[in-house]
Protein backbone atom coordinates (compact mmCIF):
# COMPACT_ATOMS: atom_id res chain seq x y z
CA UNK A 1 0.00 0.00 0.00
CA UNK A 2 1.09 3.58 -0.55
CA UNK A 3 1.63 4.62 3.04
CA UNK A 4 4.86 6.62 2.72
CA UNK A 5 6.84 4.24 4.95
CA UNK A 6 10.42 3.43 4.01
CA UNK A 7 11.78 -0.09 3.72
CA UNK A 8 12.93 -0.24 7.33
CA UNK A 9 9.74 1.12 8.83
CA UNK A 10 10.93 4.68 9.30
CA UNK A 11 8.50 7.49 8.64
CA UNK A 12 9.07 9.03 5.24
CA UNK A 13 9.58 12.70 4.65
CA UNK A 14 8.82 14.67 1.55
CA UNK A 15 10.96 17.25 -0.25
CA UNK A 16 8.70 19.63 -2.19
CA UNK A 17 6.33 16.72 -2.85
CA UNK A 18 9.41 15.39 -4.64
CA UNK A 19 8.54 16.90 -7.98
CA UNK A 20 5.59 19.30 -7.69
CA UNK A 21 3.32 16.98 -9.60
CA UNK A 22 6.05 15.46 -11.75
CA UNK A 23 5.68 17.67 -14.80
CA UNK A 24 8.65 18.19 -17.09
CA UNK A 25 9.21 19.32 -20.62
CA UNK A 26 12.35 17.71 -22.03
CA UNK A 27 13.29 18.21 -25.65
CA UNK A 28 9.70 18.92 -26.57
CA UNK A 29 8.39 15.76 -24.88
CA UNK A 30 6.03 16.23 -21.98
CA UNK A 31 6.64 13.86 -19.08
CA UNK A 32 3.74 14.25 -16.73
CA UNK A 33 0.65 14.29 -18.92
CA UNK A 34 -2.10 11.77 -19.49
CA UNK A 35 -0.50 11.03 -22.83
CA UNK A 36 2.42 9.37 -21.12
CA UNK A 37 0.62 6.65 -19.19
CA UNK A 38 -2.35 4.79 -20.58
CA UNK A 39 -5.72 4.51 -18.92
CA UNK A 40 -5.40 0.80 -18.16
CA UNK A 41 -2.74 -1.40 -16.66
CA UNK A 42 -0.38 -3.77 -18.42
CA UNK A 43 2.21 -3.53 -21.15
CA UNK A 44 -0.32 -3.10 -23.94
CA UNK A 45 -2.00 -0.13 -22.27
CA UNK A 46 0.87 1.77 -20.64
CA UNK A 47 2.16 4.30 -23.15
CA UNK A 48 5.90 4.75 -23.34
CA UNK A 49 7.21 8.07 -21.98
CA UNK A 50 9.62 10.17 -24.01
CA UNK A 51 12.63 7.88 -23.90
CA UNK A 52 15.62 8.59 -26.13
CA UNK A 53 16.67 5.39 -27.88
CA UNK A 54 20.14 3.96 -28.34
CA UNK A 55 20.05 5.24 -31.90
CA UNK A 56 19.40 8.74 -30.55
CA UNK A 57 22.57 8.71 -28.46
CA UNK A 58 24.61 6.85 -31.08
CA UNK A 59 25.27 3.71 -29.04
CA UNK A 60 27.98 1.29 -30.01
CA UNK A 61 26.96 -2.18 -31.08
CA UNK A 62 27.00 -4.56 -28.12
CA UNK A 63 29.47 -7.41 -28.12
CA UNK A 64 26.57 -9.72 -27.45
CA UNK A 65 22.81 -9.32 -27.56
CA UNK A 66 21.25 -8.97 -24.13
CA UNK A 67 19.54 -11.89 -22.48
CA UNK A 68 15.76 -11.43 -22.36
CA UNK A 69 13.62 -13.21 -19.77
CA UNK A 70 9.88 -13.69 -20.07
CA UNK A 71 9.53 -13.33 -16.30
CA UNK A 72 9.19 -9.61 -15.49
CA UNK A 73 11.36 -7.87 -12.87
CA UNK A 74 10.05 -7.61 -9.33
CA UNK A 75 12.14 -4.60 -8.26
CA UNK A 76 13.14 -1.26 -9.79
CA UNK A 77 16.56 -0.28 -8.49
CA UNK A 78 17.55 3.38 -8.19
CA UNK A 79 21.22 4.26 -8.77
CA UNK A 80 23.34 7.35 -9.17
CA UNK A 81 26.15 7.49 -11.70
CA UNK A 82 28.72 8.86 -9.23
CA UNK A 83 29.65 11.54 -11.77
CA UNK A 84 29.84 15.32 -11.43
CA UNK A 85 26.69 17.27 -10.62
CA UNK A 86 26.83 19.20 -13.86
CA UNK A 87 24.81 22.35 -14.46
CA UNK A 88 24.54 21.42 -18.14
CA UNK A 89 20.96 20.15 -18.48
CA UNK A 90 21.01 20.01 -22.28
CA UNK A 91 20.01 17.16 -24.57
CA UNK A 92 23.54 16.99 -25.97
CA UNK A 93 24.93 16.55 -22.47
CA UNK A 94 22.47 13.71 -21.84
CA UNK A 95 23.47 11.91 -25.03
CA UNK A 96 27.13 12.31 -24.14
CA UNK A 97 26.44 10.83 -20.71
CA UNK A 98 25.00 7.65 -22.20
CA UNK A 99 27.98 7.26 -24.50
CA UNK A 100 30.36 7.79 -21.60
CA UNK A 101 28.64 5.16 -19.47
CA UNK A 102 28.66 2.64 -22.31
CA UNK A 103 32.33 3.25 -23.07
CA UNK A 104 33.25 2.78 -19.41
CA UNK A 105 31.19 -0.38 -19.01
CA UNK A 106 32.53 -1.96 -22.19
CA UNK A 107 36.14 -0.73 -22.23
CA UNK A 108 36.97 -0.59 -18.51
CA UNK A 109 34.65 -3.24 -17.07
CA UNK A 110 34.85 -5.56 -20.06
CA UNK A 111 31.08 -5.90 -20.30
CA UNK A 112 29.08 -6.63 -23.42
CA UNK A 113 27.18 -3.35 -23.24
CA UNK A 114 25.82 -0.68 -20.92
CA UNK A 115 24.87 -2.29 -17.62
CA UNK A 116 21.62 -0.52 -16.69
CA UNK A 117 18.36 -0.60 -18.60
CA UNK A 118 17.56 3.13 -18.33
CA UNK A 119 19.44 6.36 -17.63
CA UNK A 120 18.12 9.77 -16.54
CA UNK A 121 20.24 12.89 -16.97
CA UNK A 122 20.24 15.80 -14.54
CA UNK A 123 18.25 17.70 -17.14
CA UNK A 124 15.49 15.07 -17.06
CA UNK A 125 16.22 13.25 -20.31
CA UNK A 126 15.35 9.56 -20.11
CA UNK A 127 17.47 7.24 -22.23
CA UNK A 128 17.53 3.58 -23.12
CA UNK A 129 20.54 1.78 -21.71
CA UNK A 130 21.26 -1.89 -22.41
CA UNK A 131 20.31 -3.11 -25.88
CA UNK A 132 16.69 -4.25 -26.45
CA UNK A 133 15.59 -2.74 -23.12
CA UNK A 134 12.73 -0.69 -24.59
CA UNK A 135 11.52 -3.57 -26.73
CA UNK A 136 11.51 -5.89 -23.73
CA UNK A 137 9.69 -3.40 -21.51
CA UNK A 138 7.01 -2.88 -24.16
CA UNK A 139 6.45 -6.65 -24.19
CA UNK A 140 6.39 -6.96 -20.41
CA UNK A 141 9.68 -8.87 -20.45
CA UNK A 142 13.01 -8.28 -18.72
CA UNK A 143 16.45 -7.57 -20.17
CA UNK A 144 19.09 -8.90 -17.79
CA UNK A 145 21.48 -6.09 -16.96
CA UNK A 146 24.65 -5.61 -14.94
CA UNK A 147 23.89 -3.19 -12.11
CA UNK A 148 23.12 -5.14 -8.89
CA UNK A 149 25.40 -8.02 -7.98
CA UNK A 150 23.59 -11.38 -7.70
CA UNK A 151 20.20 -9.79 -8.42
CA UNK A 152 20.30 -8.82 -12.10
CA UNK A 153 17.90 -11.53 -13.19
CA UNK A 154 14.96 -9.93 -11.39
CA UNK A 155 15.78 -6.21 -11.12
CA UNK A 156 15.58 -3.29 -13.54
CA UNK A 157 18.12 -0.51 -12.99
CA UNK A 158 17.76 3.24 -13.49
CA UNK A 159 20.99 5.27 -13.42
CA UNK A 160 20.49 8.87 -12.36
CA UNK A 161 23.24 11.23 -13.44
CA UNK A 162 25.10 12.80 -10.54
CA UNK A 163 26.54 12.11 -7.09
CA UNK A 164 23.98 12.31 -4.32
CA UNK A 165 25.86 11.61 -1.12
CA UNK A 166 25.41 15.18 0.07
CA UNK A 167 23.66 16.96 -2.82
CA UNK A 168 20.05 16.58 -3.88
CA UNK A 169 18.92 15.72 -7.42
CA UNK A 170 17.45 18.61 -9.44
CA UNK A 171 13.71 18.91 -9.92
CA UNK A 172 13.97 18.08 -13.63
CA UNK A 173 15.59 14.75 -12.87
CA UNK A 174 13.18 13.86 -10.09
CA UNK A 175 10.21 14.66 -12.29
CA UNK A 176 11.48 12.35 -15.00
CA UNK A 177 12.21 9.66 -12.42
CA UNK A 178 8.63 9.72 -11.11
CA UNK A 179 7.20 9.55 -14.63
CA UNK A 180 9.54 6.73 -15.63
CA UNK A 181 8.98 4.59 -12.55
CA UNK A 182 5.21 5.05 -12.78
CA UNK A 183 5.36 3.82 -16.38
CA UNK A 184 7.40 0.78 -15.38
CA UNK A 185 5.11 -0.06 -12.46
CA UNK A 186 2.13 0.12 -14.82
CA UNK A 187 3.78 -2.07 -17.46
CA UNK A 188 4.90 -4.72 -15.00
CA UNK A 189 1.93 -4.33 -12.64
CA UNK A 190 4.16 -3.67 -9.65
CA UNK A 191 3.30 -2.10 -6.32
CA UNK A 192 5.54 0.97 -6.02
CA UNK A 193 5.82 0.54 -2.26
CA UNK A 194 7.30 -2.91 -2.70
CA UNK A 195 9.12 -2.54 -5.99
CA UNK A 196 11.12 0.71 -5.65
CA UNK A 197 14.44 0.18 -3.88
CA UNK A 198 17.95 1.60 -3.82
CA UNK A 199 21.11 -0.23 -4.84
CA UNK A 200 22.24 -0.26 -1.21
CA UNK A 201 19.19 -2.33 -0.28
CA UNK A 202 20.71 -5.31 -2.12
CA UNK A 203 24.47 -4.69 -2.06
CA UNK A 204 26.98 -3.14 0.35
CA UNK A 205 27.34 0.27 -1.26
CA UNK A 206 26.45 3.91 -0.63
CA UNK A 207 24.58 4.07 -3.97
CA UNK A 208 22.35 5.94 -4.76
CA UNK A 209 23.80 8.34 -2.19
CA UNK A 210 22.29 9.39 1.14
CA UNK A 211 20.29 12.28 -0.32
CA UNK A 212 18.64 10.36 -3.15
CA UNK A 213 18.10 7.31 -0.96
CA UNK A 214 16.32 9.49 1.61
CA UNK A 215 13.87 10.53 -1.11
CA UNK A 216 12.80 6.98 -1.99
CA UNK A 217 9.84 6.92 0.45
CA UNK A 218 8.52 10.10 -1.18
CA UNK A 219 9.25 8.67 -4.63
CA UNK A 220 7.07 5.66 -3.83
CA UNK A 221 4.28 7.94 -2.66
CA UNK A 222 4.52 10.20 -5.71
CA UNK A 223 4.51 7.24 -8.10
CA UNK A 224 1.40 5.85 -6.40
CA UNK A 225 -0.29 9.25 -6.68
CA UNK A 226 0.66 9.64 -10.32
CA UNK A 227 -0.68 6.22 -11.23
CA UNK A 228 -3.94 7.06 -9.48
CA UNK A 229 -4.25 10.38 -11.32
CA UNK A 230 -3.64 8.71 -14.66
CA UNK A 231 -6.15 5.91 -13.99
CA UNK A 232 -3.49 3.22 -13.75
CA UNK A 233 -4.40 0.24 -11.63
CA UNK A 234 -1.71 -0.30 -9.04
CA UNK A 235 -0.99 -3.91 -8.22
CA UNK A 236 -1.13 -5.01 -4.61
CA UNK A 237 2.02 -6.27 -2.96
CA UNK A 238 2.75 -9.76 -4.16
CA UNK A 239 4.86 -12.48 -2.59
CA UNK A 240 8.52 -12.18 -3.58
CA UNK A 241 10.85 -15.15 -3.44
CA UNK A 242 13.11 -15.05 -0.41
CA UNK A 243 16.25 -14.94 -2.55
CA UNK A 244 14.89 -11.90 -4.43
CA UNK A 245 14.24 -9.78 -1.36
CA UNK A 246 16.54 -6.95 -0.27
CA UNK A 247 18.89 -7.92 2.55
CA UNK A 248 19.66 -4.32 3.62
CA UNK A 249 23.41 -4.79 4.19
CA UNK A 250 25.34 -2.16 6.12
CA UNK A 251 26.52 0.81 4.08
CA UNK A 252 30.34 0.70 3.95
CA UNK A 253 32.27 3.43 5.75
CA UNK A 254 34.59 3.80 2.77
CA UNK A 255 34.07 2.93 -0.86
CA UNK A 256 35.98 3.34 -4.08
CA UNK A 257 35.35 6.77 -5.59
CA UNK A 258 35.38 6.95 -9.38
CA UNK A 259 33.00 8.12 -12.12
CA UNK A 260 30.52 5.43 -13.13
CA UNK A 261 31.44 3.24 -10.16
CA UNK A 262 28.66 2.84 -7.63
CA UNK A 263 29.04 -0.48 -5.92
CA UNK A 264 28.83 -4.17 -6.85
CA UNK A 265 27.19 -4.78 -10.22
CA UNK A 266 27.91 -8.43 -11.00
CA UNK A 267 28.13 -11.52 -8.81
CA UNK A 268 30.82 -14.14 -9.28
CA UNK A 269 28.38 -16.55 -10.88
CA UNK A 270 26.68 -14.00 -13.13
CA UNK A 271 28.05 -14.43 -16.64
CA UNK A 272 25.78 -12.19 -18.72
CA UNK A 273 27.90 -9.00 -18.34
Amino acid sequence: MCDGEDRRGNAAYSRRGVVRGAVLVAGGTLLGSAAILGAASGASAAATPGVLTREDWDARSPRKKAQVLTEPPDHIVIHHTATANTSDFSRSRALSLSRGIQNWHMDNNGWNDTGQQLTISRGGYVMEGRNTSLEAIAEGKHVVGAHVANHNSHTLGIENEGSYGSASPPEEQLAALVATVAWLCAVYELDPEQAIVGHRDFNATACPGDELYALLPSLRTEVCARMAREGQRRAQSAPVAEENRPAFPDVPDTERSAPYFHGPALGEEEDHR
